[in-house]
């Protein structure tokens, strides 16, 4: 496992529609532990493709400790209700901002293993889904929210 270099807010790449991944192999499953560990190290909830500058259609979501839902290829295919929320981003460090999101969805997609799941999430587990989908598309969660401001630590 090694640790990825996470793109930042202003490198075109986040801006670019990701591809399909053809087969889900061992260097796919590499990728993937790297995101996870990358993701960890950083103190984040999710990590699509694209924030470690590969234009592939998956991402890595961990919102509970021992629970990492790997998806490849997703496609959302239920939406109900709505909820707003604080959103910040590993490429957009430092800020953060309220978005709308919906608060259930239901994802069709590959695992690990290339096999298909079904996902269904509610809450802030289908927050982080939605904000790690739009990155597969170019989206970044700036481009949605509300009240986008600097992140202020106060001093201990």
């Amino acid at each position: 496992m090694a640790l990825r270099n996470i793109v930042l807010e202003g490198d075109p790449i986040l801006r670019k529609k990701c591809r399909p991944v053809e087969k889900v192999d061992d260097k796919i499953r590499m990728i993937l532990d790297d995101m996870v560990d990358t993701m960890h190290d950083a103190s984040g909830v999710g990590l699509a493709a694209p924030q470690i500058g590969m234009l592939r259609r998956m991402f890595v979501v961990s919102t509970e400790p021992d629970e990492i839902y790997y998806v490849i290829n997703p496609e959302i295919i239920e939406t109900e209700g709505e909820q707003e929320g604080e959103e910040g981003c590993l490429s957009v460090p430092n800020y953060s901002g309220t978005v709308s999101r919906p608060q259930r969805i239901k994802i069709k997609a590959l695992d690990r293993n290339g096999e298909e799941q079904i996902i269904e999430a509610e809450d802030f587990l289908a927050v982080a889904m939605c904000h790690e989908y739009d990155h597969l598309d170019g989206i970044l969660y700036i481009d949605k929210a509300e009240d986008v401001h600097e992140i202020v630590m106060e001093e201990e």
